[in-house]
């Protein structure tokens, strides 16, 4: 038991330095006054959390919800057929794993910026749809939740490809043939067989694509513009421009405590059904 304790004392030591104490900070901070130029004031009050029942804030953080869940229905329909095709190869698989994390090897921020060019009313899209006449004028392209969903599906689709493909690959294709040879249609058996083999892939895919799609603020910023404001803006709009850290650690706190809820109900529903 000792030789344990002393075992595990250093990342004890290094959760308690990079998490516990962080986190004890943003409480304290979400339980005092913004100060007349910013900053912070005693005394101790509730009134940030108070402040998040206000519409406007429960608006944004639906709107949050609903593009996260958007984003990972989404990039799970395209990362299934993906994540099947990858495990299915032999030859060329490791060529498709490699095109898959190809995207990690550029800055996130530049690959979001090269969907803006895309995008604008001048950008290739545009461009090309107007020198082949199917359109007259510029479409709308930009600057709404359809191009914010277009950048978050895009940015998190290889967090739900490598999980389904990790559960996909372990996977004995005896098992479909076994299907087949019963009679079973091949979409029968994806459904029957496959999908439900896939569940842990799934499962982990979902939160890693859900998780940082609700507290995105770089891809609706770019993408969205002023006309998409998702929870991550507002938290970063109170620790820069409003230099309201106490709402802000607020806000930053309910996410969190969100996020931990909606992970933690699944996780135990999943562990129900097996």
């Amino acid at each position: 038991m000792r030789l344990r304790f002393w075992f595990l004392l250093p990342a004890r030591l290094a959760m308690t330095a990079l998490f516990g104490i962080p986190l004890a900070i943003i409480v304290a901070y979400s339980l005092l006054h913004r100060g007349a130029y910013g900053g912070l004031e005693p005394p101790w009050t509730l009134a940030n959390y108070q402040r998040l029942a206000d519409p406007l804030y429960l608006r944004i953080g639906l709107r949050s919800l609903g593009l996260a869940a958007a984003a990972t229905a989404l990039a799970l329909v395209l990362a299934l057929p993906a994540a099947l095709a990858i495990a299915r190869a032999r030859r060329y698989r490791n060529l498709l794993l490699q095109l898959v994390m190809l995207p990690f090897w550029s800055s996130f921020l530049v690959r979001t910026y090269a969907w803006v060019f895309l995008l604008r009313d001048t950008g290739l899209v545009n461009t090309a749809l107007l020198a082949l006449g199917v359109i007259r004028e510029p479409l709308p392209l930009l600057y709404h939740d359809g191009a914010v969903l277009l950048g978050l599906v895009y940015g998190y689709l290889p967090f739900m490809i490598l999980p389904l493909y990790a559960t996909l690959e372990r996977i004995d294709p005896a098992l479909e043939e076994a299907a087949a040879d019963l009679g079973a249609h091949p979409w029968t058996a994806l459904w029957r067989v496959v999908i439900p083999l896939a569940r842990p892939g799934i499962r982990a895919g979902s939160i890693l694509v859900f998780i940082p799609s609700l507290g995105a603020y770089l891809t609706p910023d770019l993408l969205g513009g002023a006309r998409t404001v998702m929870i991550g803006n507002l938290i970063q709009n109170q620790f820069t421009t409003a230099r309201d850290w106490p709402f802000g650690s607020a806000l930053a706190l309910a996410l969190m405590m969100l996020v931990t809820l909606l992970v933690t109900r699944l996780l135990r529903r999943d562990a129900e059904a097996l």
